[in-house]
């Protein structure tokens, strides 16, 4: 029995010695495996949900730009340096212009007047040798049969567990040719899924409307008989159809057809709206069982870019690793003044990509993810997101200790004036806020919206109390930088909010706002009939956490002017979304980051043919009036000169007086980089930007060390308070057994 108790004793004493020496050696705060920081990956974050989609053809929000632009080659991109911004080619071989044919056929000269155009043709050439990601879609027997589907259609059975492409046991991959881009035109007719610039490309692409209703026929053909909810459909096979607006005239030559003249065409060429999409693809994911496994496009995009998704973990993580058969691009040798001296030409014509791994992990609160980057944990806090720079800078501005910190570890906020902005949006639909059933509840819903866009204090709120995320007070939609926007030029206002004053446009009074609120029937915030208070929806695109907590009390403040009490009806993106698709929000909160560098681009955000619940556009509001639509059509053929400025003046006067929007604010934007993330510089447009970062381990690893050097001592302590235990009941123990022992030899 007592050598039972003493060897007890010596393995408690191990033990104890054990945890010492795995808390000493483990005090490793790291979110990540041991030695990933040595490798050559940038590691940043997502916040709330996985993107929604990743299809090239229904992807449009900004978090999913993050994996679309990474991994989808358009047409064309944006030089990475050069301010204006540049087009380039990406798979295209060339940039080209349109050429001109009148309603007869015949050629005209590269300055016809846009009325005698009928058609603009673009002939281009596809950069020949691009290959997609491997891919088992492409994977092909000694007899080029496809092995898992079209000639050998996996069962559900064949299917078995598998979720990810990775998970079949051959791979394949081939060239990319022009007729993927046709393909990929053409399925923005899909009745499939959401394809939210349809209405645009419908207006423009010749036949696309025609093209839509034969698809819509023949799908309903190919559905017939089978379940209304069942998630696999048939493979809609859009190369059975041809369209008169898309060919392929020679294996790397494309052709597109538009109507008129549309000078932004080669804007959305820079999209992924029209990259490649492999009939391959479609086929594959169509098969039983792919979207129970979470196999689909959304999930598992196939694209020919620097990168390609190796891992989705919805809501948790998702990896993107080099695309081994990418073609390869040069860093680019040219850039602005300053760029040289800030280190951006250093790697001028050096191959791209530069990382090996994108490693991105989902971080709820803004909070956690600033302490990351200062722990060097993050690379960058997010890779889409344009305000970081500034937020840090405003911490670094209210605390001089901060200041210190952030100058001795060497971070990076690089910042910009860019093309972009924040508004509050009216669902035009909505029988409160929207549009009036006569023209005199049409005109009291003005009112309401007026009353409502003059006490909302975007000075106060986003220029005094929010300067994390502030900017300018906005008097319309077009941000500054932009041809026709007239926002801080003489004395342009809006009317409808401000007076000038001194030189200056000031806030109208909540007085006025007031009047206004009564004319349309709530005086005092109560319905004028049944004096009732009115309450109105603030359908708020994210999660409350705490940082966004302050800015809906803030919100709720505002309406409070006018007596208007304002409920909080705020969700994820994803459900977001869904509730705009539907119709069923009232007042919402939203941005716009350009797509390309023109005026069309922000008003076709409230062009009516592009509502968001009508035509899943991206006209949340679903405003529409016949002669703003009237002029955006106009403005669509418009070169930059004094025609042009003369229909978007009018344009803005047009909604400054129906205010769909409190026009909100155009933020300041700046990026965040730790010391050892080179080629960061802050753009809108370009959202490429991962193969131009390069990193150096090395110093990263050194760095995460310094910054977050174990406290050791507690654990010492720890380990002499164990030691002293043992020791303590190993004595206690040995002086009972001598005890015992002469009590024996006593008796």
């Amino acid at each position: 029995m007592r050598g039972v108790t003493i060897s007890r004793l010596n393995l408690l004493a191990r033990l104890f010695a054990a945890v010492v020496l795995a808390l000493l050696a483990g005090c490793n705060n790291s979110p990540y495996p041991v030695g990933v920081e040595r490798e050559n990956t940038l590691f940043y974050s997502f916040d709330e949900r996985s993107p929604r989609y990743l299809d090239p053809t229904a992807s449009y929000s900004n978090p999913e730009t993050a994996y679309t632009f990474q991994i989808y080659e358009p047409l064309y991109g944006y030089h990475y340096l050069k301010r204006p911004y540049v087009l380039t080619p990406k798979a295209a071989a060339a940039v080209v212009k349109p050429h001109y044919l009148d309603k007869a056929g015949q050629p005209l000269a590269d300055d016809a007047p846009a009325e005698t155009i009928a058609e603009s043709v673009y002939d281009i050439p596809i950069r020949p040798g691009m290959r997609y990601q491997p891919h088992p879609a492409f994977a092909v027997d000694a007899q080029g049969r496809h092995l898992y589907h079209s000639e050998h259609a996996l069962t559900r059975a064949e299917l078995g567990d598998k979720r990810t492409p990775f998970d079949f046991a051959q791979q394949g991959t081939r060239e990319v040719v022009a007729e993927d881009f046709v393909y990929a035109l053409k399925r923005h007719a899909t009745t499939r899924i959401e394809a939210p610039v349809y209405a645009v490309f419908a207006e423009y692409v010749v036949g696309l409307k025609d093209y839509a209703a034969l698809v819509k026929r023949e799908d309903t053909k190919l559905l017939q008989g089978l379940p209304e909810d069942l998630r696999d459909k048939p493979f809609l096979d859009f190369r059975r159809w041809p369209m008169a607006g898309a060919s392929a005239p020679d294996k790397h030559l494309l052709r597109i057809r538009l109507k008129g003249k549309y000078p932004q065409w080669n804007f959305w060429m820079a999209l992924p709206f029209v990259a490649p999409v492999p009939w391959e693809a479609d086929a594959f994911y169509a098969q039983p069982g792919m979207n129970e496994m979470g196999l689909s496009l959304n999930q598992w995009p196939v694209g020919s870019g620097p990168y390609m998704m190796a891992e989705f973990i919805r809501d948790r993580r998702h990896v993107m690793v080099r695309n081994p058969n990418f073609h390869g691009e040069a860093y680019p040798c040219e850039g602005m003044p300053g760029d040289k001296e800030a280190g951006l030409l250093d790697d001028c014509g050096k191959p791209m990509p530069f990382i090996d791994k994108l490693y991105v992990t989902i971080e709820k609160e803004k909070v956690a993810r600033k302490e990351k980057f200062k722990q060097g944990y993050f690379d960058v806090p997010e890779i889409e997101r344009p305000e970081w720079g500034v937020d840090f800078r405003n911490d670094a501005d209210d605390s001089d200790a901060v200041a210190a910190l952030f100058k001795q570890r060497g971070f990076q906020f690089p910042l910009m004036t860019d093309i972009s902005n924040w508004y509050l949006g009216f669902n035009m639909l909505d029988p409160v806020v929207g549009k009036g059933a006569t023209p005199e509840e049409d005109e009291r819903h003005r009112k309401l919206r007026q009353a409502i866009a003059i006490v909302v204090d975007y000075e106060e709120g986003y220029g005094r109390i929010f300067k994390h995320k502030g900017g300018v007070a906005a008097h319309s939609p077009l941000p500054p930088g932009l041809f026709g926007s007239r926002e801080g030029q003489g004395t342009f206002h809006n009317p409808v909010t401000h007076r000038w004053v001194d030189g200056k446009p000031v806030r109208r009074s909540v007085e006025e706002a007031q009047k206004l609120l009564a004319e349309a029937g709530y005086p005092g915030g109560r319905d004028a009939k049944n004096g009732k208070p009115l309450v109105l929806n603030y359908d708020f695109q994210r999660a409350v956490t705490p940082e966004f907590k302050s800015e809906n009390d803030w919100m709720v403040k505002q309406f409070a002017k006018l007596g208007i009490q304002l409920e909080i009806r705020a969700t994820d993106f994803n459900q977001y979304q869904d509730k705009t698709l539907k119709g069923k929000h009232q007042i919402y909160w939203a941005g716009w980051l350009a797509d390309y560098p023109d005026t069309e681009n922000f008003m076709f955000l409230l062009y009516g043919p592009n509502a968001k619940s009508k035509a899943n556009g991206e006209n949340i509001s679903n405003y529409e009036n016949p002669e703003f639509d009237a002029l955006y059509r106009k403005l669509q053929v418009l070169d930059d000169g004094p025609e042009k400025q003369a229909a978007i003046d009018r344009m803005v006067a047009i909604l400054q007086h129906d205010s769909p929007w409190c026009f909100g604010y155009f933020p300041w934007g700046g990026l965040a980089f730790q010391q050892w993330v080179h080629n960061g510089k802050p753009s809108i447009l370009i959202r490429d930007m991962a193969k131009y970062y390069r990193v150096d381990p090395a110093l990263r690893a050194a760095k995460q060390a310094e910054w977050n050097a174990p406290v050791r001592w507690p654990m010492a302590v720890l380990a002499l308070a164990l030691l002293a235990a043992v020791w303590g009941a190993r004595r206690s123990f040995q002086a009972r057994e001598t005890a015992t022992a002469r009590r024996k030899a006593q008796a």
